[in-house]
C-alpha cells in the first residue's frame, strides 16, 4: 500500500515574503497579515484626514476671512437698493438676483424662463447697464451698493415709459412673456445710443429671444420710442 504524500509544509504568515537569505533588493511577497496591517493603517489615515476636516476648516476661512470677506453657506442679511429704495433681506449667498426679486421682494416683472443667461426675459437694469439678472448674485449686487431697476420702476404707477408705450402702439408683443425683459433692454439701449438705426436696434437686442416672432414690432418700437425719448425726457 502506497504512502500518501506529504502535504507541503504551511508557511508562517508572519514569515510570509521573508527571506533572510535573499539577494538584497529583491522584492518580497506581501503577505496576508502585512495586507491587513497595510488597509488597517490605510483606514486609520483616511479616518485621520475626515476628522480633522473640522480643525483645518477654521483656518482655511481665517485664512479666507484676511483675503476678504466671506459669506454663507447659512443666510445673511442684505439690502437691495431696488427702484431708488432700499430693501431689506435675509438670504443665502448663493441665491440669485432674479430669485430675491421675484421670490422675496416679488418684483415679477422680470421673468424665469431659460434660467442660464440665453433668453433675456429676466434682463433688469444693473448701474444704467442691461444685465440678466439670473445670472447675477443678489449678494453681489448688495456689496456692491447697485442701483437695481425693474419694470416696476420704470414710470409711476398707472403710467407707461416711452418705451412701454411704444410697444403698445407698434404691437411688439404677443403672448407678453418676453416683452418686460425687452422693454428693459430697451430702455438700457437708448440711454447710451439715443439715436440708433434699425440694423442697430437689430444687434443691440440680439440678446432677447422672442418666441413668438414679434422681432419687427420690437424694432419699430424702439425707433418710435427714441423719437419720444429726445430732448432729455426719460
Amino acid at each position: 500500500m502506497s504512502k500518501r504524500p506529504k502535504s507541503p509544509e504551511r508557511q508562517d504568515p508572519q514569515k510570509a515574503g521573508h527571506d533572510p537569505g535573499a539577494p538584497q533588493g529583491e522584492q518580497r511577497g506581501l503577505g496576508r497579515r502585512d495586507f491587513v496591517k497595510l488597509i488597517g493603517g490605510t483606514s486609520v489615515a483616511v479616518s485621520s484626514g475626515v476628522l480633522s476636516g473640522a480643525a483645518i476648516l477654521p483656518v482655511e476661512v481665517e485664512a479666507q476671512t484676511a483675503a476678504g470677506k466671506v459669506f454663507g453657506p447659512g443666510a445673511v442679511p442684505m439690502t437691495l437698493r431696488v427702484n431708488g429704495q432700499p430693501k431689506k433681506l435675509t438670504l443665502e449667498p448663493r441665491v440669485t438676483l432674479l430669485d430675491a426679486l421675484r421670490d422675496h421682494l416679488h418684483f415679477t416683472g422680470a421673468k424665469k424662463v431659460c434660467d442660464r443667461g440665453t433668453c433675456g426675459a429676466c434682463t433688469v437694469i444693473l448701474n444704467g447697464n442691461a444685465v440678466y439678472s439670473c445670472t447675477a448674485l443678489a449678494i453681489d449686487a448688495a456689496e456692491s451698493g447697485a442701483d437695481i431697476l425693474t419694470i416696476e420702476g420704470l414710470a409711476p404707477e398707472g403710467q407707461l415709459h416711452p418705451v412701454s408705450a411704444a410697444f403698445v402702439e407698434n404691437d411688439a408683443q404677443q403672448c407678453g412673456f418676453c416683452t418686460p425683459g425687452f422693454v428693459m433692454a430697451c430702455k438700457a439701449y437708448l440711454d447710451h445710443h439715443p439715436n440708433p438705426t434699425d440694423e442697430q436696434v437689430k444687434t443691440a437686442l440680439g440678446g432677447n429671444l422672442c418666441r413668438c416672432g414679434t422681432y419687427v414690432g420690437v424694432r419699430r418700437a424702439v425707433l418710435n420710442a427714441a423719437k419720444h425719448l429726445k430732448g432729455g425726457r426719460a
